[in-house]
């Protein structure tokens, strides 16, 4: 299979493999800070790819993700609002025979977020860790968050407003995540989805499906106070 991987000391990876198409945040020590350089990367991969026939399937994989940095704060939002923009209105995977799958094993939480949630495709691990932290300190929550509105009852007010965290097993109890796949695991999904080499979704389903386990939240799970929270979250105003 022909295969093209960009220089390592990139912050993020590029690889062609056939119909399959891979982009990994390379910098985990740092958590893969969401830079304008690295903004910049994926989206030049992704307007790339999207002109590209013979891309079929796009792989994203993260192992350590929070929010914005703070180099050029102005520059690095309003490109990570364009970017999550355009990941949900990828001309690609308005058709079926194309698929965007991400893989995160890590922190994904503000404007990060957005690469996670809330795709058709998105596989979370007993290491993945998702929250609006910039909400605890009084910021307004990313562009990677906003999802959280469609969530049933006064849920979504409860983590803007708190910036509280969800486990992998509550992402997928929430609908903000579609599966679940055991850490020691996730590499052979991988390899699973580069073997198919093809983006049909039914085909990409089954794979995924291949390797997911079935999950419940903890029972001290927030996502188990639902009531309470509808009740202290449902007022007009934080004063009640």
């Amino acid at each position: 299979m022909a295969q093209e991987v960009v220089n390592s000391d990139e912050v993020v990876l590029g690889e062609e493999i056939d119909h399959v198409r891979l982009m990994t945040l390379n910098k985990p020590r740092h958590l893969n800070v969401i830079s304008s350089k690295v903004v910049s990367s994926l989206a030049e991969y992704l307007e790339k790819w999207e002109k590209d026939d013979k891309a079929e399937l796009v792989i994203i994989k993260v192992a350590h993700e929070p929010s914005l940095a703070e180099d050029s704060c102005l520059e690095v939002a309003y490109r990570m609002y364009w970017l999550g923009y355009h990941i949900h209105t990828y001309k690609k995977t308005q058709n079926s025979c194309y698929q965007y799958v991400a893989l995160v094993h890590g922190i994904s939480m503000g404007g990060g977020a957005s690469l996670m949630v809330p795709m058709k495709f998105s596989v979370v691990t007993e290491k993945t860790v998702f929250a609006s932290p910039e909400a605890s300190i009084g910021f307004h929550t990313d562009c990677g968050f906003s999802y959280v509105s469609h969530l049933p009852g006064h849920l979504g007010e409860f983590f803007a407003l708190t910036g509280a965290r969800l486990n992998g097993k509550e992402l997928v109890a929430a609908g903000l995540a579609n599966h679940f796949v055991p850490l020691e695991k996730l590499s052979d999904l991988e390899k699973r989805l580069i073997s198919l080499n093809s983006g049909d979704e039914n085909a990409v389903k089954a794979a995924i499906e291949e390797f997911a386990v079935e999950v419940q939240p903890d029972e001290e799970s927030v996502l188990n106070k639902q009531s309470i929270i509808d009740e202290c979250f449902s007022k007009d105003t934080s004063q009640g």
